[in-house]
């Protein structure tokens, strides 16, 4: 069926939407302009940096909404914040005070100072960079694994190993409510419209609730095994899922179907992030590299080399800069004592 351009949105006729001749040259087999583009300014931003960060496996990394500072949370019980400056990481802080291992942390969405942790000790941080202090500690019913910040700021929602997820006030730090789900929970977010929240889950589905009211809106059947993780594109228009059958999909927000798959890695997909643009997605594994895709075509940009699986990525919320941490193990000296490094590609190579 022909779809007029109108319908299509305001970016069909654009740089490589649908009509343009970018697009139609990918449709043809050839690369988009976008991706020789992209493809150009790695050939010579194709260095990755490492950057001590923790004495243990680094979980989970997350820049802050300005893009000035990643944080990262350890096996090692801390978060650590890293100041971006030119082409490398500083490290500013370690943030200490958590009983067990720090497994997700993310950042407000728009205040740049505040971020939260979600760690196996009952409890969620709250900290604050200025202060270099943590601001609030709230008691959770079981051992943290995941937690997002609401796109208005005014929520934290945590998941546990029980698969509850509590729902917290951001500012007065108290529960606001709280679901035991019959399933097994992996990752959790909300959309970019803040009125519905996502679960991906162990039976391959995405299930969807209304917010604020987390009524059961939808559950899709989204992978023939374990949906792992869930990202939504900074444009609002998609959302990616990736799963243990090791492929990516992604969904068209606003129909909630299946747009397209990934299918480049071989091992269970951990993680992923979209680039600030919306137009490339990352995705890492066990493989031994992170799988970088245009979005719109599920091209292969690049692929970012790395000598172990991979359990976090993060794209920098306003440069082709992509922070990630792996399993590695400090060779040097004990091939079974973790690294605990911080991971950052897309640098100058003659930086």
């Amino acid at each position: 069926m022909a779809v007029p351009a109108a319908a299509l949105g305001p970016s069909a006729l654009g740089p490589g939407g649908p009509g343009s001749l970018a697009h139609w040259s990918a449709m043809s087999g050839g690369p988009t302009r976008y991706v020789l583009g992209m493809q150009e300014l790695f050939r010579g931003h194709s260095k990755t940096r490492e950057f001590p960060a923790h004495s243990a496996k680094v979980h989970s990394v997350a820049w802050s909404c300005d893009g000035r500072r990643l944080a990262s949370g350890s096996f090692d019980k801390t978060a650590s914040v890293f100041l971006l400056e030119k082409d490398r990481l500083v490290k500013e802080n370690n943030y200490r005070g958590h009983g067990d291992s720090v497994d997700q942390l993310c950042w407000h969405p728009s205040n740049p100072d505040l971020f939260v942790t979600a760690s196996g000790d009952k409890t969620i941080r709250i900290w604050d960079v200025r202060t270099t202090k943590c601001i609030a500690t709230v008691n959770t019913k079981g051992e943290n694994i995941n937690i997002c910040w609401s796109p208005d700021g005014q929520t934290i929602a945590v998941g546990n190993k029980d698969d509850v997820v509590t729902f917290i006030d951001a500012k007065t730090h108290r529960s606001k409510a709280e679901e035991q789900f019959k399933f097994e929970v992996n990752e959790i977010s909300w959309n970019n419209d803040n009125n519905m929240f996502f679960l991906t889950n162990g039976n391959g589905c995405i299930n969807i609730l209304s917010y604020p009211e987390l009524k059961p809106v939808q559950s899709i059947n989204a992978h023939p095994s374990n949906c792992i993780c869930i990202k939504f594109d900074p444009m609002g228009k998609y959302f990616a899922t990736g799963s243990a059958d090791a492929l990516v999909s992604l969904w068209d927000v606003d129909e909630l179907v299946c747009v397209r798959c990934f299918s480049r890695l071989d091992w269970p997909v951990r993680t992923l992030s979209f680039s600030h643009d919306g137009k490339m997605l990352a995705s890492a594994s066990e493989d031994h590299f992170i799988d970088i895709a245009e979005v719109e075509t599920g091209d292969k940009l690049w692929e970012v080399q790395c000598e172990s699986p991979t359990f976090t990525v993060a794209w920098h919320p306003k440069r082709p800069l992509l922070a990630f941490a792996c399993d590695d193990k400090d060779g040097k000296y004990d091939s079974s004592r973790e690294a605990g490094t911080v991971k950052l590609f897309g640098l100058p190579n003659d930086s």
